[in-house]
């Protein structure tokens, strides 16, 4: 694969990023555009829906309870990371408290949930799926969105339980429609070379406690007009999708870490329609002019 051009590094835009998402969220009702829809349900309660819509965004006013304070952590993480950088304290210290808080564990392959604590920001409470067992992707296919297979990604993000999930082997994921992920799931892809490309990409909509980590998102293309399962007992209709790399729509608690983003239709991240509680960090944006869009 060509080498990334002009690439712009998110670390430098790293604190007001944080600082950011967490504070537009609050600021009123206004949004871009788009044309996600709720789906409709021909084998799901309408009700059901309505109550968990409700839930996820009474649990949206309630995230982020004082965003100075947040932002006090963040600058106080960064300088004391910086300090003990120079000072000498670690040996594999970097500065970043995000990657100084699990690199410098020699086998973190095998404590891999320590990340769920390195968060910083507003969405540094997104636990993801740390409490849940670990799920390992060993088929790059997808082929049907609605019954998907077991060991493919879009298998693994549906469940209602809470999941860690990591890859088997380097592989490109090609998805036939939007990856519409369910709640508490982390999408770990350290250790491997992952690239979801040349189709559908992320939805992260009405869902709480997410972490992408560690993913190549690239040349992502409008997908829609089909069935898709969110849920093992549920799937809807979708309206045309947009083309962005990750779409965030109604969510909490949300964390986006060293992800390699570029060259999608739409834009790269989207935060939008009351999202709060999230952290874009160390990400790695290029081939694009429409990166990132924070509405409320």
């Amino acid at each position: 694969m060509e080498a990334p051009k002009n690439p712009i590094s998110l670390w430098s835009f790293l604190l007001p990023m944080l600082l950011l998402v967490g504070v537009v969220a609050a600021l009123g009702n206004t949004s871009k555009p788009r044309n996600i829809e709720i789906e409709e349900l021909p084998s799901f309660n309408d009700s059901s829906m309505a109550a968990r819509i409700k839930k996820i965004e009474t649990l949206n006013e309630k995230a982020v309870q004082n965003p100075e304070e947040v932002v006090a952590m963040v600058e106080m993480s960064i300088k004391n990371n910086t300090n003990r950088r120079k000072l000498g304290y670690f040996s594999c210290g970097t500065g970043n408290p995000i990657d100084d808080c699990w690199r410098c564990d020699r086998n973190w392959q095998r404590n891999r949930k320590r990340l769920a604590d390195c968060g910083i920001g507003f969405g540094r409470n997104a636990i993801g799926g740390r409490d849940g067992r670990y799920y390992v992707v060993t088929d790059s296919s997808d082929n049907d969105p609605i019954n998907p297979r077991p060991g493919t990604l879009r298998h693994a993000v549906i469940q209602d339980a809470p999941l860690w999930i990591v890859f088997k082997r380097d592989m490109v994921i090609k998805l036939k429609q939007e990856l519409i992920m369910n709640s508490f799931k982390t999408i770990d892809a350290r250790g491997v070379n992952v690239h979801i490309a040349n189709g559908a990409c992320l939805t992260i909509q009405f869902v709480t406690n997410i972490i992408v980590h560690g993913l190549h998102i690239h040349d992502c293309r409008p997908t829609g007009n089909a069935l898709v399962r969110s849920s093992p007992e549920h799937y809807g209709w979708r309206t045309m999708a947009d083309g962005d790399a990750i779409s965030i729509f109604g969510s909490s608690h949300i964390w986006i870490d060293h992800n390699s983003l570029s060259n999608c239709a739409d834009g790269l991240v989207d935060a939008v329609m009351g999202s709060t509680a999230i952290t874009i960090s160390n990400n790695y944006f290029t081939h694009h002019n429409e990166v990132i869009f924070v509405g409320t």
